[in-house]
């Protein structure tokens, strides 16, 4: 599957198909046909096979692929607008791994999608530290929801950091630190 070309996908399907009828729960199978399906552009069937993971009980062992499918889910809920339900998918994840970056991630740009800014940047925060702070896109949303929660100077130290790495990133500068430090002399 990792070359993304469809014989491969589906030369790969039908061994996740053969592995899923001969262990009916087989956690692992079903979320690579979920992905196969994602890639070959057919999401409400990569949906329904990722509902069935969601139904199932956590268990230690498959603890990985839980997380992947809730998130994968969670995805193409958020890509959809039904919210709720990812929300719901995510606090799951966030229950069995507190320090799931996407996870917070995703609960960020739900919570920037519903202008709860606080909110926003508080996920993004965590997403942030859990990331090592090291992605520039979480620094950016970060920065822009501190930004729209009136934390100007977080704001600012944020584009700091992340422009300290990449110091060309798009609009960082123009769009959050000269507006951040403009706020702050008003």
């Amino acid at each position: 599957m990792a070359t993304k070309s469809k014989p491969s996908i589906e030369k790969a399907l039908s061994a996740f198909m053969e592995i899923a009828t001969n262990e009916r729960d087989h956690v692992g199978a079903l979320l690579g046909m979920a992905t196969a399906y994602m890639m070959m552009k057919q999401t409400p069937r990569a949906r329904n096979q990722l509902k069935r993971i969601a139904k199932m009980n956590w268990n230690s062992m498959d603890a990985e692929d839980f997380e992947k499918s809730w998130l994968l889910l969670a995805d193409i809920y958020i890509q959809s607008g039904k919210y709720d339900m990812a929300t719901e998918l995510l606090k799951k994840c966030l229950q069995h791994n507190q320090s799931s970056c996407k996870a917070y991630e995703y609960m960020g740009f739900i919570m920037e999608k519903e202008q709860s800014y606080k909110d926003a940047a508080m996920n993004y925060e965590k997403a942030w530290k859990y990331g090592n702070q090291s992605s520039p896109t979480i620094g950016y949303k970060l920065a822009f929801n501190y930004l729209k929660a009136k934390r100007y100077v977080d704001a600012i130290d944020i584009s700091h950091r992340v422009l300290l790495s990449n110091p060309n990133y798009p609009k960082m500068r123009k769009d959050i630190l000269d507006k951040a430090r403009a706020l702050i002399r008003v």
